[in-house]
Order: C-alpha cells, then sequence, then structure tokens
C-alpha cells in the first residue's frame, strides 16, 4: 500500500481554491456519459459533483493565511497483489477509503469541545481514478530516454532531407528508427514506453481531498504537523496538537488487511520499509528469516518495485545480506520515491 499526503501547491505557492486540483481529478471523466462517470465520495454521500466539492472545501478556510495549505491531497495506491485480493474493485475502494479515514481522524492528537476528533469532524472528498500514466521521473521512461533522443535526430534527419535541405537516404534512416524502436529496454504491448503512455493493468487508485479546516470552519487540522503528540498553551490554555503519521500509516494497512483478508508480505509493510532505511540490519535479518515461499514472493516484489535484483549464487546468507544491501542502497532511492509510503 503506497500513501502519500501532500499539501496542494501551485508553483512555488499555497492554491488559494481546490478548483484546479478538482478539475486535474475529473480529467478520466472527459467523453463519459453520466453512468459511466467516476464521481466523487465521502463517508456517507456517493455520486457528488465536483462543483459542489469545489464549493464546500474553498468556503471552509476560515482564517488561514495565503501561505498555509487549505487543503490536503491523499493518494491511495494498493499493489497490484492487493488490487488482485479486492471482490468488486468500485466498491471495495469506496468501503476502504471510508475505513482509513476513519484512522486518519484516529492519528491527531487534538480535541474538539473536549473530545477526541471523529470522522464527523472533517470535510473530505474523494475519488476513484482507474489508469495511470508514464512521466518522465519513471525508470522506464528515464532508461529509455537515449533511444527517444537518437529517434528524434533521425526523425529531423528525414524532415531535412524530404525538404530537400541535404541529401540522405530515407529509407535506411527509417530502418534505423525501427531497429531503435525494438531495442529500447522497457516496452508495452510491443511499443516502447514513452512519457505520457498509458500503464497497463489494473492501476486503480484513490484521490482524497481533506480540508485543512475541520467541519466547523473553526479547527485547524495539519497532517502536515511536525509533531507526533504534544500540547502548547493558547489563550492561556493547553491545547493537544500533532498528527502521528506512522499510526495512520500502519493502521491504514491494518484496515486493509482486517477488511479484504489480506496476507501481506513483510516487504510490503510498512515497518519493514522504515527498517530498510533506518536499520538495515534489522531489515535483511527479518528477510532472511521468512519463510522460503514468503522469502521468494518479498524477492519477487522487491524485482517488481524496480530495485536491482540479486545475486544468484551467495555464499553465505551474511554476504547474501551485503550483497542485497550495496545493490539495493544503489537503487533505492528511485525505488522509495516510487513505492514507498510518504508525507
Amino acid at each position: 500500500m503506497y500513501i502519500t499526503i501532500t499539501p496542494q501547491k501551485t508553483g512555488g505557492n499555497y492554491s488559494q481554491s481546490s478548483a484546479d486540483f478538482v478539475k486535474y481529478l475529473e480529467k478520466e471523466n472527459e467523453g463519459l456519459d453520466q453512468e459511466s462517470m467516476e464521481h466523487f465520495f465521502n463517508q456517507y454521500d456517493d455520486e457528488i459533483s465536483a462543483e459542489e466539492v469545489v464549493s464546500s472545501i474553498d468556503k471552509n478556510t476560515g482564517k488561514l493565511k495565503k501561505n498555509e495549505p487549505k487543503f490536503y491531497s491523499i493518494t491511495v495506491s494498493p499493489s497490484k497483489y492487493e488490487l488482485k485480493k479486492l471482490q468488486n474493485n468500485h466498491q471495495d475502494l469506496i468501503k476502504y477509503t471510508r475505513a482509513i479515514m476513519k484512522d486518519y481522524v484516529a492519528s491527531f492528537n487534538r480535541e474538539i469541545n473536549g473530545k477526541p476528533i471523529t470522522i464527523n469532524d472533517i470535510k473530505y472528498y474523494a475519488k476513484i481514478e482507474q489508469q495511470r500514466r508514464f512521466k518522465g521521473t519513471d525508470k522506464e521512461v528515464k532508461e529509455n530516454q537515449p533511444y527517444a533522443t537518437k529517434i528524434l535526430k533521425l526523425k529531423n534527419e528525414i524532415r531535412n532531407i524530404e525538404s530537400g535541405r541535404v541529401e540522405g537516404n530515407v529509407n535506411n534512416l527509417k530502418k534505423d528508427i525501427r531497429k531503435l524502436e525494438e531495442h529500447a529496454p522497457h516496452q508495452q504491448d510491443g511499443k516502447r514506453i514513452v512519457q505520457g503512455m498509458k500503464k497497463a493493468g489494473d492501476q486503480s487508485h484513490i484521490h482524497i481531498i481533506v480540508s485543512r479546516k475541520d467541519a466547523s470552519n473553526s479547527i485547524s487540522l495539519s497532517p502536515g504537523s511536525k509533531y507526533k503528540a504534544s500540547e502548547v498553551k493558547m489563550h492561556g490554555k493547553l491545547v493537544k496538537r500533532g498528527f502521528d503519521r506512522n499510526h495512520f500509516f500502519e493502521n491504514a494497512e491494518k484496515s486493509f488487511d482486517k477488511t479484504f483478508g489480506y496476507q501481506r508480505n513483510y516487504v510490503e509493510s510498512y515497518a519493514a520499509r522504515k527498517d530498510f532505511l533506518q536499520n538495515p540490519k534489522i531489515y535483511f535479518t527479518s528477510l532472511m528469516k521468512l519463510p522460503t515461499n514468503e522469502k521468494s514472493l518479498a524477492f519477487k516484489i522487491i524485482g517488481k518495485a524496480g530495485i536491482p535484483m540479486l545475486p544468484k549464487i551467495p555464499v553465505t546468507q551474511a554476504q547474501l545480506a551485503l550483497k542485497i544491501f550495496n545493490k539495493l542502497r544503489r537503487g533505492a532511492e528511485i525505488a522509495l520515491k516510487s513505492s514507498s509510503i510518504g508525507i
């Protein structure tokens, strides 16, 4: 489960309206009839219009300054293994969204009128998307780029020949282009992967837009708080503050596993990713202690995440762990950016 929480910005400034972000989330509905569209939903209502989302979020910004985020975006991306566990993709993702938003409010160290925050104290809207496109930062696009550069150069040469500016053999250049297209390392459905291409397979994920202010438009609730739990004196009173990110991420996983009966592999867990970054020794010790079938799946998952694969013939488990560590460290930054839970 890959989850990110982001304060929405336009350039270097925080958006003063949710309109642009909501419009972005409506992109998959373009050209579809009403029955085929994906609608926004919240904890209790379905088929909420984009106009209502913008109006509701934009009106709920009382006393927030221009340099403060008005809303946060939560993106929830189940892995292909998790998506396979769903019986009814659309309804199950709605059910899961409503479950993790309870985990979200439970992660705040805040009270409203002396009571812990509940799901009814926040204002959020969610939308399911079925597609993803390759970005320029994706490994596949970056590693195909040298081929793309050569292809572009050859196409420019063809245009120059056809316009009469230079002489040359167009057919030979076209053959060279075909070879480059075929030899590019990353292909999908027989075509070179390029930026903007739709990703194959089930790409279902959830976008959630949640107001910075509570539903009464009086209390500020920031999941970007640097505090997990603390108290500060405001207007002569002690006020609780903070958001426990670890609590949210860990419980979001537990909610999925409990709701859908999912058996989570160690390397899929948020705890494992933290171990990998903070204490690699514990990570590899835990990895090597997994039962054989779970260890095999763990290595498969690691490879799919874009991290370099392991040497085939390790001499000892200690040497294996060391070789894994060295390889993973070199590929970790890109892999973790594309697949880790973050805030």
